[in-house]
């Protein structure tokens, strides 16, 4: 695992490091410097993640199989059959971006990424049991795809940091938790990151401007209530998920942001497992084919340290709410 910063650091970015905690040792054992009490252990964890580090397992911390993984391996990058990710929907039990004609495959795919979002929410129940049970599950993926060199939008580019938020799934302030898998058996999964959002807030805020109060608008109210009704995507969107949506496209969008912030480089080897809060910390993926993840969509009542969650950084800047009431 490594990191580098970059020499330029443009002064409008303030630090705001992202860290890496390994939470196992070289044996996947828990390290020793983590308490043995479970509820201690997790709200600490919880802590490091809402701080904006990343929690990583040299190794995953639940069996891939050996078939399960010749599966996954077996895909071409190719392939007219994939989109950029294979999309399981746990509600729905059903996979999204294969080609329908590969039915027996799909089914094979779909077994692998249902027994890997069960997986993954079980292990995460327990390391950090303050979440438990107050999270929403959401997608889980594979991706196939070789990220470096893989052309796309401006706003879709994996490879330009950015925070993430789902413009048809808005979270009303609920954070975005992302449990991350390397399956390729040779080659490391390459990230940046960038400033958390705590540190960058401020700057994206004067230039994007902070939107009015929920229900300010009483014409934009009435389209809302109608778009609800109509069951369009994204129609229970809050001013706090029309920002970070405009945040996660300027930040893409900004050369200087791109260039000149200070920037982190991780190598994630293969069998490796990292959990990161994604609505917080600014990444980018470089380099890697074939890894698997999972969403969780975490309770902003369910945070350790409120003040440091997104909505809250944003309601304080703006002075007013921001979500919907509950």
């Amino acid at each position: 695992m490594s990191s580098r910063a970059t020499q330029s650091i443009d002064p409008r970015f303030a630090s705001g490091e992202s860290h890496l905690i390994s939470v196992q040792d070289s044996e996947g054992r828990l390290t020793d410097e983590l308490p043995e009490d479970a509820g201690r252990r997790g709200e600490q964890l919880c802590a490091q993640l809402e701080a904006g580090n990343i929690l990583f397992f040299p190794k995953t911390p639940f069996e891939i199989s050996a078939a399960e993984r010749a599966v996954l391996l077996g895909q071409k990058q190719t392939s007219a059959a994939y989109h950029k990710n294979v999309a399981y929907r746990p509600a729905e039990d059903r996979v999204t971006g294969l080609d329908k004609s590969e039915s027996e495959e799909n089914e094979q795919l779909r077994g692998i990424l249902r027994h890997y979002s069960q997986a993954a929410a079980k292990f995460l129940g327990e390391l950090l049991p303050a979440y438990a049970g107050k999270w929403k599950l959401d997608y889980a993926s594979y991706r196939p795809i070789e990220e470096r060199g893989r052309t796309a939008r401006l706003h879709a580019r994996n490879d330009l940091c950015h925070v993430d938020s789902f413009p048809t799934r808005p979270t009303n302030g609920d954070r975005i938790l992302r449990f991350f898998t390397n399956v390729n058996p040779v080659q490391n999964r390459v990230w940046l990151t960038a400033q958390t959002f705590e540190a960058v807030a401020a700057h994206f805020a004067r230039a994007l401007g902070l939107p009015g109060p929920q229900g300010a608008n009483p014409i934009s109210s009435g389209l809302r209530a109608l778009a609800r009704a109509a069951h369009w995507p994204g129609a229970n969107r809050s001013p706090y998920d029309t920002f970070m949506h405009r945040c996660h496209n300027a930040m893409k969008e900004d050369a200087q942001f791109q260039q000149n912030s200070p920037k982190q480089r991780w190598e994630f080897p293969p069998d490796s497992t990292w959990i990161v809060f994604t609505d917080c910390v600014s990444h980018a993926v470089l380099e890697g084919q074939y890894a698997l993840e999972q969403t969780f969509i975490v309770s902003r009542q369910a945070m350790v340290a409120p003040p440091r969650s997104p909505v809250s950084i944003l309601e304080k800047l703006a002075g007013y709410p921001l979500t919907r009431a509950r």
